[in-house]
């Protein structure tokens, strides 16, 4: 399964080099970097594929259209479905777990752009207490949870975070983290729900209003 191909061909690529074939594609939400390699994957696979995406018909390809709290059957996985609104009204997260017979209390988290490491995406269509409401609903997971975000945006989200909040510890502490694992060539992803308590401003907005502030600032940073 892949999420959110915004090119083909890294897909492509992958799956060949191991071997692979691609069984379905879960689609949270229409922007082009996120669904721009959808086309030539379904070319490649068959035009039968599952493409499982917000009900709301603004993705074409999507034919396993999925709402707040479905379940994707994905092999050995379970992918729960939830509406996360904000960056665009009808964007989906997907949270994938095993299922209970393989014994795992491993989480895995693909948010699209509602939550990033260190910073959330852009209100370009919802609201601020959308948003607000969206990344609650996210941090229900426990500390452990793995978040695979879809952008590398970590040291510019810690950067503003820095300039913020410039006596946060624990922010300090992630800047000098992120800085040496970027230096290494690394990506920062994924986080986790854990780390993200301690260094994100915005999953800690304690209610809509100061969300708004934040979010708010980070937009003219």
């Amino acid at each position: 399964m892949v999420v959110d191909p915004g090119c083909s061909k890294s897909v492509q690529d992958f799956l060949d080099s191991h071997g692979f074939h691609l069984s379905g594609i879960l689609v949270t939400h229409h922007h082009m970097d996120h669904v721009g390699g959808i086309d030539a994957l379904l070319s490649k696979a068959g035009k039968n594929l599952p493409v499982y995406g917000p009900a709301s018909g603004r993705v074409a390809q999507v034919n396993r259209p999925v709402r707040e709290g479905d379940m994707v059957d994905v092999h050995c996985l379970i992918a729960r479905v939830f509406e996360v609104p904000g960056h665009t009204v009808d964007h989906l997260a997907y949270v994938i777990e095993l299922k209970d017979t393989m014994k795992s209390d491993e989480v895995w988290m693909f948010p699209g752009d509602t939550l990033f490491s260190g910073g959330c995406g852009r209100l370009f269509e919802g609201s601020a207490q959308q948003m607000f409401e969206s990344l609650q609903k996210l941090n229900q997971f426990p500390a452990n949870t793995r978040v695979f975000c879809a952008h590398e945006y970590t040291e510019s989200n810690i950067r503003f975070a820095r300039a913020y909040s410039p006596d946060s510890k624990n922010i300090e502490a992630r800047e000098i983290e992120v800085r040496r694992i970027r230096e290494q060539g690394l990506s920062t992803i994924p986080t986790t729900l854990g780390v993200e308590r301690l260094s994100n401003l915005f999953i800690n907005a304690e209610n809509p209003i100061e969300f708004k502030q934040i979010r708010e600032a980070k937009d003219h940073f």
